[in-house]
């Protein structure tokens, strides 16, 4: 992640040559999709635990049906 970072931040200061522009985008490409697939398989991995009717529960983690910071109930 902090070589991505880096590479994002030489090409925010547009003062690197063409080829070595092209070559940091591909790079940084790569390294987004690395993230991407490992944050996919993170989020498959995330379990909730919720109560329901007194019983613990685990049901997959959905990040887009899921409110942040607010408890379920």
């Amino acid at each position: 992640m902090n070589e991505l970072e880096d590479i994002v931040s030489q090409l925010e200061h547009g003062d690197v040559p063409l080829e070595k522009a092209i070559d940091l985008f591909q790079k940084g490409m790569q390294l987004s999709q690395l993230c991407g697939s490992k944050l996919s398989q993170v989020e498959r991995k995330i379990e909730m635990i919720m109560e329901a009717d007194g019983q613990v529960v685990k049901k997959p983690f959905d990040p887009l049906t899921e409110e942040s910071g607010d408890s379920v109930g």
